[in-house]
């Protein structure tokens, strides 16, 4: 499989040749932040258009249709709408407070985003403790929703603003144990370590049922943190009108709106690299020659190709359970995702320790 690092290694060698050592990592620096935010943006429209089209073939009818062939305008008219906006100033609010809360929203979502490796040598920086980095920039979110919700001085926006701290601080649980749980098995904490350990088998396979458990705690657990149907209780229209963001207009507004569907793909990436090999490609021992063609497949490819797989589960989940109450919500994951996920590790442990695992 080619490796990527070749092309970023003689990157750095050709400015390092050019110029001093501290200007070169500068550039590096603007060169992967403008990469990143290239990728964020394409990401995150492309998410809304493929989420629109998803659900409207579920629900049995086209979807955006009318901006550009087949509707493939229609993200772009939507972002230019939402950055024509006024920034509206509200009374007896927390101004400061008010305009932070996105940015830090925005902030959390791109710190995972950044440390996700979309290929073989395509990652920002490689972390010995990557795995733990991403679970703790995460958590910096759930602080720019109660932000939100506070300082809107809104009653409804208070309201949503405390369902989902409450929803997302206790599904990160489920989505760390799940984690440990591949962690146990391949002891690193270190994502690339992870994915190069799923070389010879893609860890749902390789770790037996407790594999297979801790994936589907993962994607209940990532549907939750996400605030994604059927557990959305924090922006529940027909009782907090649009939640913690009520009172957000403009590309404050838009700032919740593109983290939303890039924690939708964040969590998919995750997924991909925990569980089913991330960049790693499918290979059957013994069928040499079908290997041989999958190595073909560029790294990234795998990797997208997977993350939307899971992406696509999500959006189904969405569009096909209804929502639940908050009291469901929170006692399925204190009664039966933790006990379980918790039950699950100490399993894995006896597996790995045992090595029942392949």
């Amino acid at each position: 499989m080619f490796d990527f690092g070749t092309i970023t290694n003689w990157l750095d060698a050709l400015l390092n040749s050019v110029m001093p050592g501290w200007l070169a990592t500068c550039v590096e620096g603007v060169l992967v932040m403008v990469v990143l935010l290239l990728l964020y943006s394409v990401l995150a429209m492309f998410y809304i258009f493929y989420e629109r089209k998803l659900c409207g073939w579920i629900q049995c009818r086209l979807g955006p249709m009318r901006v550009g062939p087949w509707g493939l305008l229609q993200v772009f008219a939507d972002v230019f709408k939402i950055l024509i906006k006024e920034l509206i100033s509200l009374k007896n609010t927390d101004k400061f407070l008010f305009a932070l809360a996105p940015y830090l929203v925005i902030i959390a979502s791109m710190l995972v985003f950044a440390n996700l490796p979309w290929g073989n040598g395509l990652q920002v920086i490689d972390f010995n403790i990557g795995v733990f980095f991403m679970i703790a920039a995460s958590s910096i979110g759930v602080v720019g929703i109660l932000l939100a919700g506070w300082s809107s001085n809104n009653k409804y926006a208070l309201i949503g603003a405390m369902r989902s701290g409450a929803q997302m601080v206790s599904y990160e649980l489920s989505i760390g144990i799940s984690i440990m749980t591949m962690v146990l098995m391949t002891g690193t904490l270190s994502v690339t370590g992870i994915v190069e350990a799923q070389a010879d088998g893609w860890l749902i396979f390789r770790g037996h049922i407790p594999a297979v458990v801790a994936f589907i705690i993962y994607l209940i657990a990532a549907n939750a943190e996400t605030n994604r149907g059927p557990f959305d209780m924090p922006e529940a229209e027909h009782e907090l009108t649009a939640g913690y963001h009520t009172e957000y207009s403009g590309i404050h507004f838009g700032f919740f709106y593109l983290a939303e569907y890039l924690n939708l793909f964040i969590v998919s990436g995750i997924a991909s690299l925990m569980f089913l090999g991330g960049w790693m490609p499918l290979h059957v021992p013994g069928w040499e020659g079908f290997n041989a063609v999958m190595d073909f497949i560029p790294s990234v490819v795998w990797f997208l190709g997977k993350a939307f797989f899971v992406s696509f589960l999500l959006i189904w989940i969405r569009w096909t359970y209804p929502r639940v109450r908050i009291d469901q919500m929170l006692a399925l994951e204190w009664k039966y995702l933790m006990p379980f996920g918790l039950v699950n590790l100490v399993i894995m442990a006896l597996c790995v320790t045992l090595g029942l695992h392949f």
